[in-house]
């Protein structure tokens, strides 16, 4: 997980307990996957017996970090801010432990000291410590001066800054982790803590998440993999991971798991001599998905994930439509009216009119040779009919022709 740190870091950790610190800005409802690769440093933190500080930005969050982006943030109203901390403080609080003595975690938000900040007193007692030449050197700002970047996404780095100066003051925290990308912010922090209080602090950053196609799970891209169960289903969620290619999983479960190194390694190798079975991936889709969404949750994620392949009409019961619906993304599928099959509606036209097969005449060899099942019931005859009652939660029917080819009706 180590991507880079600052002389001297690895001996004061070893020098005995240490208060360290990660940040959060509320610019999304939910953390996301690429959170939890730093929310798992504060986890592996406080194992080692060190004390973690999780920050919320309330300040931060109605600011914007330009690190990483390529265009302006767009700002989020007070009251959105608001709603997105409540819910990322919950989702923190089930990662670290609260109460447990002298390394218990602590959660601070950096409004609690911005509020009350003039901005003349900001210019004034911080500003003058970080000259301009400094803070234009940084990535995140030389990266997006020929595009343009606004006052606002300039100073982040100074308000980061100052948030690891006030820690730094008022909690003798002098450690601050996060994201490769982030190096900037943190080590202005660092410089003015040396300037301002003649103070020593240091930095550990991690690699950062990946997609395939290369750019990092940020809270607000496309496509991202949330913690909240509503956003991203603990199905889909378990997914993820269930798919995650055999080059990127070794690096997964050295991120994700919160076993010994021994234990990891001993998985990785398993499952390097024999990936086709990917035996790593579905005990790391089982780890996190329990860590994050509960033991419940993962029971349901793995049972939706055999449904596609079940036989068994029972397997059916219990899901809920949406939960339907997740499972069959992908499923080529086609649409029928709920006209048509009010009255029924041989299969065999329902087959050929929603494109589940080319022509009647292959519908009907596949029910001769007892290859049909609707909603996982067998059908046996090329004359049956379909009616209402054959909608699954009053939205779809299901086809699934041999054992491993599924097609889905969605009923308008």
């Amino acid at each position: 997980m180590l991507h880079d740190m600052t002389p001297g870091t690895e001996e004061r950790l070893m020098k005995g307990s240490t208060a360290g610190y990660i940040g959060f800005d509320p610019t999304a409802r939910s953390l996301g996957v690429g959170n939890l690769v730093t929310v798992m440093m504060l986890v592996h933190f406080q194992r080692a017996g060190h004390k973690p500080y999780a920050l919320v930005g309330g300040a931060t969050g109605m600011v914007g970090d330009p690190s990483g982006k390529s265009a302006e943030r767009n700002l989020l109203s007070e009251d959105i801010l608001r709603e997105n901390l409540a819910h990322q403080k919950s989702q923190l609080e089930q990662f670290l432990d609260f109460d447990c003595g002298a390394n218990s975690a602590v959660m601070v938000n950096n409004y609690d000291w911005f509020k009350d900040f003039k901005f003349l007193d900001f210019l004034r007692d911080v500003g003058k410590h970080i000259t301009v030449n400094y803070m234009a050197a940084k990535d995140s700002v030389k990266t997006r001066m020929e595009s343009g970047i606004s006052f606002t996404e300039f100073s982040y780095q100074l308000i980061q800054g100052y948030d690891f100066y006030h820690l730094s003051k008022s909690h003798d925290c002098v450690l601050q982790m996060g994201g490769s990308d982030q190096w900037g912010n943190i080590t202005t922090g660092i410089e003015l803590i040396r300037r301002m209080d003649g103070g020593e602090a240091f930095a550990v950053t991690c690699p950062l998440l990946k997609k395939a196609d290369g750019t990092k799970f940020g809270k607000s891209e496309a496509g991202n993999v949330w913690l909240d169960p509503t956003m991203t289903s603990p199905y889909r969620f378990y997914q993820f991971w269930l798919n995650a290619a055999d080059a990127d999983v070794v690096n997964m479960v050295r991120i994700f798991s919160k076993q010994t190194q021994e234990e990891v390694e001993a998985r990785i190798q398993a499952h390097e001599e024999d990936p086709g079975r990917r035996t790593l991936q579905h005990s790391l889709a089982e780890e996190v998905t329990s860590l994050v969404h509960g033991a419940d949750a993962l029971e349901s994620a793995k049972k939706a994930s055999r449904l596609l392949f079940s036989s068994d009409s029972a397997d059916l019961q219990g899901f809920t439509a949406e939960e339907l619906q997740d499972v069959f993304e992908g499923v080529p599928s086609g649409t029928i009216s709920r006209q048509k099959l009010e009255g029924g509606l041989n299969v065999v036209d329902l087959m050929v009119e929603t494109q589940a097969i080319a022509s009647k005449k292959e519908a009907k060899r596949l029910i001769a040779q007892g290859g049909l099942r609707v909603n996982l019931e067998p059908c046996d005859a090329a004359d049956h009919e379909l009616s209402t009652s054959d909608i699954l939660h009053n939205k779809l029917i299901w086809l699934k022709k041999g054992k491993k080819k599924n097609h889905i009706v969605f009923v308008d």
